[in-house]
């Protein structure tokens, strides 16, 4: 393990204490919340699609990203666009991790979680709106997305719709197809979205 230094031999040969580390960290975490001072809390979740990176604000989960969107890159964007007091903070999360993980083990077909919808609005919106309403199971081709919002010819808006979704899984856009049946494209990859319409076929 790399020992510290600080320039001056003062901590040579010291090694740092990962679980006091992690405590200090779990503290600062809990204070910046009890002082109103935690806008965005974050932690990642390991599950069949890969380590998806999830966000909340107080108002409810904001974020759900997949490895390819670049957690780094999706938290310096929540820090521009929502607030810049962004901090790990697992246990903000435990009931959203809770949710996923009885998802992808086949024990839920709804979330019933708090979303914060700010990174969306227009057009956009509405299909995400619209999306919270296609069941379990069942999949819409993007005309019928389209027609359900009252554009039936936004077909392409609506595929851009479900690609700028913030709240994967959370929010079914995997559940949109194309009219020929074919899975069409997704944010988190082919495979991805593959996996989901099959968990949700078993």
């Amino acid at each position: 393990m790399a020992t510290i230094d600080h320039g001056d031999g003062l901590f040579d040969g010291l090694t740092p204490d990962h679980n006091l580390l992690a405590e200090l960290h779990g503290r600062l975490a809990a204070a910046a919340q009890t002082a109103g001072l935690l806008d965005v809390a974050y932690r990642t979740l390991d599950t069949p699609v890969g380590a998806l990176l999830l966000a909340a604000t107080p108002a409810g989960l904001v974020r759900v990203a997949y490895p390819n969107e670049d957690h780094d890159a999706v938290l310096a964007t929540l820090a521009a666009r929502v607030s810049p007091r962004v901090l790990a903070a697992p246990a903000r999360l435990d009931g959203a991790a809770r949710e996923i993980d009885e998802y992808f083990t086949g024990r839920r077909a709804h979330f019933d979680l708090p979303l914060d919808l700010q990174l969306t609005g227009g057009f956009r919106r509405q299909v995400i709106e619209h999306l919270q309403t296609i069941d379990y199971g069942r999949r819409e081709s993007y005309a019928v997305v389209a027609a359900a919002v009252g554009n039936p010819r936004a077909v392409r808006a609506v595929g851009s719709a479900c690609a700028h979704n913030p709240l994967p899984v959370v929010i079914p856009c995997h559940r949109v197809v194309r009219s020929d049946g074919s899975i069409g494209q997704y944010v988190g990859g082919i495979a991805a979205k593959d996996a989901l319409l099959r968990l949700e076929a078993a």
